[in-house]
């Protein structure tokens, strides 16, 4: 399939609109220049498959016909994003990637921290050196949900952790790559007569590093709670990227790059969900080139994500 030159717009369209991160996908897409939304369908409309002008595919549908869509998506010879958390299964999303891989075909999940700009000053960094040997990455990813919330979780073992251990294990394997290990811990913890697991953790092993993963589904003000540490030998970073503003903390031993020595406060910018994933979709789409993360990536993160989560051994 033809790809878009930088100055045509890239026709695009959503396949399903029942994901939580719908209204905020679609509002990024319309205001973007670089795409052309053709249109909104349910995922049982085919219609978006078969025009032929139509790119890219958004598919924003349940997570337990997540796999069925996105193998449309491809088939059809279309690009996709495909929403997060992408099905319960290992096997299926490996084949639905390798089937994109084949033929050529962008593949991106929809992991909300993968472009935030203090997780990625933070990576940054680590690969430069600033912080000597890193040990240990923690992050927290709590939630407050609601009791209907609570049911549609609980339809899956790992309760929380599946449901938002993602985005945090998308920047951890981005550093650290495969872990040795993961175990984790799946608590039910409140009084609500529901089985979700509301209370967890998960301990990724490294060859010198570990990392430690929480989620909480209970938690009043979570947002502002949620963070994203990187600790080193020789400097850390410790960010909470979704307080307004979002803010880190740097401290190095020695003065780094733009950071001077010692503990210091940094107020970043405003970080628009989604603006990062539609502008990388649209450099791989317009100038033919690969996607980052890369397919290996997607399958890695999806296995550690089953692993956390305590569906996959």
């Amino acid at each position: 399939m033809a790809l878009a030159p930088p100055s045509t717009p890239i026709r695009v369209g959503f396949l399903g609109s029942e994901h939580s991160h719908f209204s905020g996908k679609l509002k990024v897409i319309k205001e973007s220049p670089a795409y052309q939304l053709v249109g909104v369908t349910g995922h049982d409309d085919p219609a978006l498959l078969q025009d032929p002008s139509v790119q890219l595919i958004i598919v924003e549908c349940p997570i337990d016909i997540a796999i069925a869509q996105g193998r449309k998506v491809i088939a059809a010879g279309k690009h996709l994003h495909l929403e997060k958390p992408p099905g319960d299964k290992l096997a299926p999303f490996r084949d639905l990637v390798e089937q994109a891989r084949r033929g050529n075909l962008r593949l991106q999940t929809g992991y909300v921290w993968r472009w935030h700009g203090g997780i990625s000053a933070a990576l940054d960094a680590a690969r430069r050196g600033w912080l000597g040997d890193v040990f240990m990455v923690r992050a927290t990813m709590n939630a407050d949900r609601t009791p209907a919330q609570r049911l549609a979780e609980a339809r899956f073992p790992g309760g929380g952790m599946f449901e938002l251990g993602g985005h945090m294990i998308d920047r951890v394997i981005a550093l650290l790559g495969r872990p040795k290990s993961v175990q984790p811990y799946l608590r039910h913890d409140s009084k609500s007569a529901d089985s979700l697991a509301d209370n967890t953790i998960a301990v990724l092993e490294f060859d010198r590093a570990l990392a430690v993963l929480t989620v909480s589904d209970r938690m009043a003000g979570a947002g502002h709670h949620r963070s994203f540490e990187v600790l080193g030998e020789d400097g850390s970073f410790v960010i909470y990227p979704e307080r307004n503003p979002p803010t880190m903390s740097v401290h190095l031993r020695r003065a780094q790059g733009p950071y001077r020595a010692g503990w210091q406060e940094i107020t970043l910018p405003a970080q628009p969900r989604y603006v990062g994933d539609f502008a990388e979709m649209a450099r791989a789409l317009q100038t033919d080139a690969p996607l980052q993360p890369d397919y290996d990536h997607e399958i890695l993160l999806q296995e550690t994500l089953l692993r956390a989560s305590g569906q996959l051994r």
